[in-house]
């Protein structure tokens, strides 16, 4: 029967006495893998603020409006639109805007400019911004994490869906990095938001899932194993500005090994994550 301690053994850092910590290759592996996750959560994210104003057409209202190789000041004008003709919104990469003319010339457009622009029927153009207004109405959520697993470095990435503004529903995936033994947990979990229009909101979270751990050493009867899990928690967000959030939270698990045999496990963990 294994205990408590020899359970966050297997992911608690050990003294330097005594064997040796995880070493800085593996710590850079680790901090790559987040890089990248980030990245990819920011692609996804600048995907998702293109939103409505995609293949819009609007009129230019003021005196011309100027057309860039790229995105911001420091790329050069290379065309201007004169008052009255009509531009095709492509897409929008935070403040700029690519648009198409009538003769096919493709640049882009500062927000300030895209403003002074009307509609085919004679109206303001309006170009949505997410607000925190938003952010109580979202209905799907993605982020990643990164905390501490009772001692073992962790990195998490989960997606939600508010199925209400109080109650959503969350799939995670987990990878805990131990000086002993590594570990992946699945869950699904729901959470509770009693505040959802707050900008710092509060929720609690219950949840259910496995625990997949893999011993780097030999311990005695220490092999591969599969676990039930469940976990309790709460956390908060943290609305920053567009669909940023930062997020924080804290979850007590417990490993279901037998009858009187149940580990508990601790972790926090501290992320960002967009919403749509």
């Amino acid at each position: 029967m294994r205990s408590t301690t020899t359970i966050r053994l297997l992911f608690r850092p050990i003294d330097p006495d005594g064997m040796c910590v995880c070493n800085v290759a593996c710590r850079a592996i680790r901090l790559r893998v987040f890089v990248v996750a980030l990245l990819l959560l920011q692609c996804v994210f600048m995907r998702s603020t293109l939103a409505d104003e995609a293949m819009v057409e609007v009129v230019v209202a003021g005196p011309y409006l100027e057309m860039r190789t790229g995105p911001g000041r420091g790329y050069p004008v290379f065309h201007v639109v004169d008052r009255g003709e009509t531009i095709t919104v492509l897409k929008r990469r935070t403040d700029w805007f690519r648009v198409r003319t009538r003769k096919g010339k493709e640049g882009w457009v500062r927000r300030d400019e895209m403003e002074q622009t009307l509609t085919p029927a004679g109206g303001q153009t309006r170009f949505a911004e997410a607000d925190i207004g938003d952010f109580s109405r979202r209905r799907w959520e993605a982020g990643v994490l990164v905390g501490d697993f009772e001692g073992g470095d962790t990195i998490s990435a989960y997606a939600g869906y508010a199925m209400t503004r109080n109650l959503s529903a969350e799939l995670s995936v987990s990878q805990v990095f131990g000086n002993f033994s590594d570990a992946v947990v699945g869950s699904v979990s729901l959470l509770a938001q009693p505040f959802p229009e707050w900008r710092i909101s509060p929720f609690f979270s219950l949840g259910t899932g496995v625990i997949y751990t893999d011993p780097n050493v030999t311990l005695v009867d220490e092999t591969d194993r599969t676990e039930q899990i469940g976990s309790v928690g709460a956390g908060v967000r943290v609305y920053l500005t567009r669909r940023f959030i930062v997020r924080a939270e804290y979850r007590n698990h417990v490993i279901f090994q037998g009858k009187d045999d149940n580990q508990e496990i601790n972790e926090w963990k501290v992320g960002f994550a967009f919403f749509f």
